[in-house]
């Protein structure tokens, strides 16, 4: 896949370890829609609970009402994001391979939703979901490899209804605030049809394997659903995505975790358009509470190049400001900072070794520092001028927009130099030229001393945690 729209880590590099609306109404449909049975708008979790009790071999109508969002790349294009987020709304239900899904479709504000069938597996036998446009009323599909069932339905807020009448079976859900525990066990032993399991939140779809939910089916699922809600909001806050106004609102609908069937060797996670694939190997630290607390770095990591900002993302940045979202969950989970982290083989952390090696013959930030001393400079910024740097820095750029191709890696250095400049409210030429030989031309030094800026007080490189 092209780089311009997927990102992995390896397993040997530091980095590896790859609706916004509360709980309610349409968590309640997804409760009810993977319990097989038919309930519409203002239902109860009661109900939706006593259908999960009932729905196992029903072959009773599923009505799910779907809620129009924009579209991920125009969420992509206003958050000036690298990657696109998913657009996809969970049914809780899975079709078999070349199993004739038969539903009606009620276009109640007068758009159609699209349909989806399928699993993200980007190195798998079937790398990616199948689309299918819709007509008003009758409609049925057969799609050859079958798999779980979502809907998009691009717009601001208007409805449509679909009722599933035939051909899909219910897959297991947890619904955070909807399932308890007691019923999600059941569910796992009694709807075995379904290959896939899946876990909701507000922001979170998790689609796992039944064999790969299976191994941890013994935690707590609505912590471990907290959990990752609370990562995805550390993401938010660093990206200052505080709804301060239309172009700072969070991103439209949740974030999409997948378990993949095979990654290249040396890949521990990815990124990619839509989704973050997690192999067998790694769900003991996404879908368990404790490693995801101690161990989640990967998982961090991944769900950070769902939020990177391209405007200052060089091809050489690719790896390292994408953990500013790292560090931040860390810090939200009060976990010790990875920067903190000592290599056993110099009994140096990371700033210590990074600041060694400042003023020595021939450096350069893309050739003498390793990915986590990269990311010190990055950090220093927010110990120099405050907890809010990025934030205010995400929302500068967001309002601005600046374009720059994807070929332009000089200009985003620039970008990031000049946009830190301004947030700091001082000249950072030193700092990112002279100090940490950021690959920052005459052009760039050029854009920095028409900002006319004061030197700071206090040299940011000096600083640690």
């Amino acid at each position: 896949m092209r780089k311009s729209r997927f990102s992995a880590v390896s397993s040997s590099s530091p980095s590896s370890t790859s609706s916004s609306s509360l709980v309610g109404r349409r968590a309640v449909l997804a409760a009810a829609a993977g319990a097989g049975a038919a309930v519409a708008l203002g239902a109860t979790a009661h109900s939706a609970r006593a259908a999960t009790e009932s729905a196992a071999g029903s072959a009773r109508p599923v009505k799910v009402t779907v809620t129009a969002r924009p579209a991920a790349e125009a969420e992509r294009l206003r958050l000036g994001q690298f990657l696109r987020g998913s657009e996809f709304q969970p049914t809780g239900l899975y079709v078999p391979p070349a199993t004739t899904l038969s539903f009606t479709v009620q276009p109640n504000d007068g758009l159609l939703p699209t349909l989806w069938i399928g699993a993200w597996d980007h190195w798998g036998e079937i790398a990616e979901p199948r689309s299918y446009p819709l007509t008003a009323g009758a409609n049925a599909v057969a799609d050859p490899h079958g798999g779980p069932v979502y809907l998009s339905l691009t717009g601001s807020g208007e409805r449509a209804g679909v009722v599933f009448r035939s051909g899909a079976v219910p897959m297991p859900v947890f619904t955070l605030g909807c399932t308890s525990e007691a019923e999600y066990q059941h569910q796992l032993d009694t709807l075995t049809t379904s290959p896939y399991v899946e876990l909701h939140a507000p922001h979170t779809i998790m689609t796992l394997s039944r064999d790969g939910a299976l191994l941890y089916r013994g935690e707590d699922h609505a912590a471990l659903l907290e959990l990752v809600e609370t990562i995805i909001d550390s993401h938010a806050r660093i990206s200052g995505l505080d709804g301060s106004k239309p172009v700072h609102r969070r991103k439209a609908g949740p974030y999409h975790f997948t378990e993949v069937t095979k990654v290249p060797t040396n890949v521990g996670a990815f990124a990619s358009h839509g989704y973050m694939g997690f192999p067998r190997a790694y769900l003991d630290r996404a879908t368990t509470v404790e490693l995801l607390q101690t161990r989640g770095w990967g998982l961090y990591h991944e769900l950070g190049h769902l939020h990177q900002q391209i405007a200052y993302k060089s091809t050489g940045l690719t790896e390292v400001t994408v953990n500013i979202y790292s560090l931040a969950a860390q810090r939200t989970l009060h976990r010790p900072s990875n920067l903190l982290t000592v290599d056993p083989k110099t009994g140096l952390n990371w700033f210590q070794s990074a600041l060694l090696k400042l003023g020595t013959a021939g450096l350069t930030y893309e050739e003498s520092f390793g990915a986590y001393e990269k990311l010190v400079p990055l950090r220093q910024l927010e110990l120099a001028f405050g907890d809010d740097f990025w934030p205010r820095l995400h929302k500068l750029v967001r309002e601005e927009n600046p374009q720059s191709d994807y070929t332009e890696s000089d200009k985003r250095y620039r970008a990031l130099a000049t946009y830190s400049s301004r947030i700091a409210g001082y000249d950072l030429t030193d700092f990112f030229v002279h100090t940490w030989a950021f690959p920052i031309d005459a052009t760039g030094t050029a854009e920095l001393a028409a900002l006319n800026l004061p030197k700071p007080p206090v040299d940011p490189s000096t600083l640690t945690d």
